[in-house]
C-alpha cells in the first residue's frame, strides 16, 4: 500500500511571490502536491498574514514541510518559529538547507528571495526535501528547543 505524502505548504509576501511561484511550478511538475497560503501577487503583502496559517496547518499535521520566503527570509523565519511544532531554517546555500534537515529536523525552509538566485533556491528546495534527519546526537538538541 502506497502512502501518499502530505502536501508541501508554501507562503510568501510580495518580495517572495515570484520565487514562490517558480518553486510551486517546479514542485507540481515533479508530482508534489502543493498548498499555497499566498500571497497571490506582487502587490504589497505582510508575511505574517500568510505564514501564520501555514504554521498552524503544519502544527495540525496537514503538511510535512513548508517553504516560506520574503525579501531577507528573516521575517518569515521568525514568524514560523513562533510555533512549537515548527522549526524553520533560514537557508541561502544548499548546504545550509541540508544541515537544517539533517541536524535540526527543520520542517520549514525559509528563503531570502532578494538574496538568492533561482538555481540556488531550487537546489536548496531539493536538498531540504530529500534529506533525512540524522537523529543520534541531534535528537537531544532538537528536543531542547521546545519551550515548556
Amino acid at each position: 500500500m502506497d502512502i501518499k505524502p502530505l502536501p508541501i505548504a508554501l507562503a510568501s509576501d510580495h518580495a517572495g511571490y515570484f520565487l514562490k511561484e517558480l518553486i510551486k511550478t517546479f514542485l507540481i511538475q515533479n508530482n508534489y502536491e502543493v498548498t499555497d497560503y499566498g500571497t497571490d501577487s506582487e502587490k504589497r503583502a505582510d508575511y505574517p498574514d500568510h505564514v501564520h496559517p501555514l504554521a498552524k496547518a503544519l502544527e495540525a499535521g496537514k503538511h510535512q514541510f513548508g517553504i516560506v520566503m520574503c525579501g531577507s527570509g528573516n521575517g518569515v523565519s521568525i514568524t514560523a518559529n513562533k510555533y512549537q511544532g515548527v522549526r524553520a531554517a533560514l537557508s541561502w546555500t544548499p548546504e545550509i538547507a541540508r544541515l537544517g534537515r539533517a541536524h535540526n529536523n527543520a520542517n520549514v525552509l525559509a528563503l531570502p528571495a532578494r538574496f538568492i538566485d533561482e538555481e540556488t533556491a531550487m537546489e536548496c528546495v531539493l536538498l531540504f526535501l530529500n534529506t533525512s534527519f540524522e537523529g543520534g546526537r541531534h535528537v537531544d538538541r532538537v528536543e531542547k528547543i521546545r519551550v515548556k
